[in-house]
């Protein structure tokens, strides 16, 4: 059975066109507008003549009256179908702030072990209490009664750990993504390059990109390995690239940072091809299949049109580090350090390029 928990995220920026269901922040399809004045009707001896005191306006655009600044979130999922009573938990979760000309904006990741105070909720029974956060779409997703998940529900009350620990008042749209079809996606796109900027060896993969055996709860036989430097990376690798955190000197926090790399990666990619072509853009919607689940309210191509101006360079990819928390020898969960909490505080009062001024080492450069 293939292990399906690949902590992976694609940009809410992307989440928008993930959004959008084409898993990479076309934020855009840049260039076409849905207020282009649709073709004329022929002319005819019997067709009134045009008033000329009263100019047509075409309509505006939806998304036109979105002007930010806008907080967007990804959770990547890991739903391990083939495991009987298992439960959804967001293995990656990352935010997109967009600042009010949507134009810029800053990424950053929070740990899937971050531990937080999970409110109450009643729509799943669930009491409230401190737990690791990527434990609220599970607590959320449950119904009473049933084994069924309602993961609309999940998403919600992770919504709400996330404002109640990050001080930001309103999430505006978001996506939960599983893992079938990412590596399809990358493949669509050609692959992608990336600068991988450490060592990584793969526990999950071959060289030959097959899975290694599982013995136990290890893996055994040879590795697939990612060296330092300029890299062309295919589905599966870009994914497994991006999953590792084991052997890595800062674990997670690695993890976090590759995962980061990769959204741009697939980003700039997918920019730089063209996505007006119909044909394009349904293979990309097809490589996604059913592995994305949207939230917001708002049409996912009303953001999409908002955010046709944020390109990768104007997308800022922020450190949020911390340290493990215990009880005695347990292992309970991480927490931010007093740096990356300021941080938090510096998104929720709009006061980002100041913090980052004075804190310019959590800025990833690459």
């Amino acid at each position: 059975m293939r292990n399906s928990k690949i902590t992976w995220a694609v940009v809410a920026g992307l989440v928008v066109a993930v959004l959008a269901g084409i898993g990479i922040a076309i934020a855009v399809n840049r260039g076409s507008t849905s207020s282009d004045a649709s073709p004329s009707a022929p002319v005819t001896e019997n067709t009134p003549a045009p008033s000329a005191s009263v100019p047509a306006s075409p309509a505006p655009s939806p998304g036109a009256d979105i002007t930010g600044p806008l907080d967007l979130l990804l959770a990547g999922v890991d739903t391990r179908n083939g495991v009987p009573d298992w439960e959804p938990h967001s293995d990656a979760i990352m935010l997109l702030h967009v600042e009010a000309g949507l134009k810029s904006a800053y990424l950053y990741s929070l740990p899937r072990d971050l531990r937080v105070q999970i409110p109450a909720y009643k729509k799943s029974g669930f009491p409230g209490g401190k737990h690791k956060i990527t434990e609220a779409i599970a607590y959320g997703s449950r119904q009473p009664g049933t084994s069924t998940k309602n993961i609309q529900n999940g998403y919600e009350l992770l919504t709400k750990t996330i404002s109640n620990y990050t001080g930001i008042k309103t999430i505006q749209a978001g996506a939960i993504l599983n893992f079938g079809g990412l590596d399809n996606l990358v493949d669509e796109l050609g692959g992608i390059d990336m600068t991988i900027d450490q060592k990584v060896k793969s526990r999950h993969r071959q060289p030959n990109g097959k899975l290694r055996k599982l013995s136990g709860h290890d893996f055994s036989g040879p590795q697939a390995v990612y060296l330092p430097g300029k890299r062309h990376l295919i589905g599966w690798q870009a994914l497994d690239y991006a999953r590792q955190r084991y052997g890595l000197p800062n674990g997670d926090y690695d993890r976090q940072r590759h995962q980061r790399q990769l959204v741009q990666a697939i980003l700039a990619k997918a920019v730089s091809q063209d996505l007006s072509d119909a044909t394009k853009l349904q293979a990309l919607i097809t490589a996604l299949g059913k592995s994305l689940v949207t939230f917001g309210g708002r049409q996912p191509v009303e953001f999409a049109y908002a955010l046709r101006d944020l390109t990768p360079a104007g997308i800022t990819s922020v450190q949020l580090d911390g340290s493990g928390v215990g009880s005695g020898s347990g292992y309970l969960g991480e927490q931010l350090n007093t740096e990356a909490r300021g941080f938090l505080t510096a998104v929720a009062q709009g006061k980002i390029p100041a913090y980052l001024k004075a804190h310019p080492k959590m800025v990833n450069k690459g």
